[in-house]
């Protein structure tokens, strides 16, 4: 993911002027870096070192919004609808 993406996620998603690491926050940057390694792991199918990152990063992202879920659920189908998780 560059760097350039990352300011814009966190200012998309953040909750306060200080906020960086809110659940909606983590879940939005996960969500992009899957994304990227998605598409990387599509050209280089081989790649298996990836794709154990990919599979942790997955796992983490939906940890965060399980318990985004138990804690904030409006707050949780906003964040599902806002990128695009779940057809």
């Amino acid at each position: 993911m560059s760097t350039i993406a990352k300011p814009e996620i966190i200012s998309e998603y953040k909750l306060h002027d200080k906020d960086t690491g809110s659940s909606e926050v983590q879940v939005a940057l996960l969500t992009a870096r899957i994304n990227h390694l998605t598409e990387h792991l599509r050209t280089h199918r081989k790649d298996f070192h990836s794709r154990r990152g990919l599979l942790q990063m997955a796992s983490r992202r939906r940890k965060l919004l399980d318990y985004l879920k138990r804690h904030n659920l409006p707050k949780y189908n906003e964040l599902l609808q806002k990128l695009s998780l779940r057809k």
